[in-house]
């Protein structure tokens, strides 16, 4: 999920190109919805002896050139008769969907992508790229992908789920120590910009203390932050916080949402906010959520639990969403905010449904693996394509001509599309 924001000023001041898209931060526009139809170029992720189920985890646009993360081995064109070895990474062009020679071999599962001019950044669950020791992220030639060894976080445990490039400082976070961190993005050092203890477990059954995603007002100010924790800088917060992004440093801001104290009804799943999304104008964002459905029916229009939900950022406790869309009983793993539009995707088979239990409740409407919200209601829209549901997808990207989806679903509107889509908007 990543995007253009405040930083890309300080970026182009050092001579990097301008990124060549947005991803899911909000930080683009559309003025209407994509098509239901998708392109019939995008290549395959495919099953082999490696990776039984292939997924994609990230996605990112330089140019004309799309970037692929994930857990995959095997990699097939559009029409699956030209197979490549990548490992968990690959390219191919964003308007042909033909391969690109871009192959670096990392051991592990991609997370996130950030381009930024001739370079990538790439985060997630490796250790080694290429047999050079690199553990949870690397910076490599984006054309070549040979890995620029002036770059060195020098993590010693966890991994890392989201990188975004803010005001000049590379904000990761993920399970390495700090949780989330402004690394020098020359060097990889701790730049001490973000010195915030992130701290705590919701759940003895939770996993580690992580920030799971984050998401970066498009004017580079706040960062909302979700994932498994219940102390930030000191103070309560579970499962989600925001950040003020000042000149200096970075510091906790007065928003929190206290029903996030509150467990789901599945309590194997007690870190359960998965996606969340800036809108355009980072007035407002969506944070959508497992956790099957509230623990008791009182808790049903405020707590987040198999649901979608608007929050508004200047507004510091609110008492409830400024809608929520609950799926009934159903996974959502990912969000992205057009202004126009919010789109989620997951193992959802129905949307407005509060009502439901593993079953279609009165006025719940079909929309399986993906659907699309009214950012002013939270209601449905009328835009249906379908998705094989499988796990559910984890990665949107939004770039000026659409929405690329990642997901680990075979079908999208009933044509094999395994692991990539693209959905264009319509022609005017």
């Amino acid at each position: 999920m990543r995007r253009l924001v405040g930083g890309i000023v300080a970026v182009i001041t050092a001579g990097a190109a301008c990124l060549g898209a947005t991803s899911a931060s909000g930080s683009l526009a559309q003025d209407t919805v994509v098509s239901e139809n998708p392109v019939n170029y995008t290549p395959n992720v495919e099953s082999d002896g490696t990776v039984g189920h292939p997924a994609i985890y990230a996605l990112a646009q330089s140019g004309s050139t799309m970037y692929a993360g994930g857990a995959l081995h095997l990699v097939q064109d559009a029409r699956r008769t030209t197979s490549y070895l990548r490992h968990n990474l690959f390219s191919f062009s964003a308007t042909d969907g033909s391969m690109t020679t871009f192959a670096p071999s990392l051991d592990g599962e991609v997370w996130a992508i950030e381009a930024v001019g001739s370079s990538l950044y790439v985060g997630g669950y490796f250790q080694t790229v290429d047999g050079l020791a690199r553990r949870g992220i690397v910076k490599m030639d984006a054309a070549t992908g040979a890995v620029d060894t002036t770059f060195n976080a020098s993590f010693t445990s966890g991994g890392v789920q989201e990188i975004e490039l803010v005001n000049g400082r590379l904000v990761v976070g993920g399970t390495f120590p700090q949780r989330l961190l402004a690394l020098n993005p020359s060097t990889g050092a701790d730049t001490g910009y973000v010195d915030i203890p992130i701290t705590g477990k919701v759940a003895s059954n939770a996993g580690r203390t992580n920030v799971y995603r984050f998401a970066v007002s498009p004017d580079g100010s706040r960062l909302v932050g979700i994932g498994n924790f219940t102390s930030v800088g000191g103070q309560a917060r579970s499962r989600a916080f925001m950040l003020s992004l000042g000149a200096a440093s970075a510091t906790l801001n007065a928003w929190y949402y206290q029903p996030l104290t509150k467990m789901c009804r599945a309590t194997k799943l007690p870190a359960y906010l998965r996606g969340v999304d800036f809108s355009p104008d980072g007035k407002w964002f969506v944070i959508d959520s497992t956790g099957y459905v509230p623990a008791t029916d009182a808790g049903i229009g405020t707590d987040l639990c198999d649901a979608a939900a608007r929050f508004e950022t200047g507004i510091a406790t609110p008492s409830k969403p400024t809608w929520i869309n609950y799926t009934g009983g159903d996974t959502l793993h990912s969000v992205a905010v057009t202004g126009s539009v919010v789109y989620v995707q997951g193992h959802q088979r129905w949307l407005d449904n509060p009502d439901g239990r593993d079953f279609a409740g009165p006025g719940a409407t079909s929309r399986p693996g993906i659907g699309a919200l009214d950012p002013v209601t939270g209601h449905t829209i009328g835009w249906n394509p379908t998705k094989t549901r499988g796990v559910g997808g984890k990665a949107f990207l939004v770039t000026p001509a659409g929405l690329w989806v990642g997901s680990d679903g075979t079908r999208f509107n009933g044509e094999y599309r395994k692991g990539i889509a693209f959905a264009p908007l319509p022609t005017p």
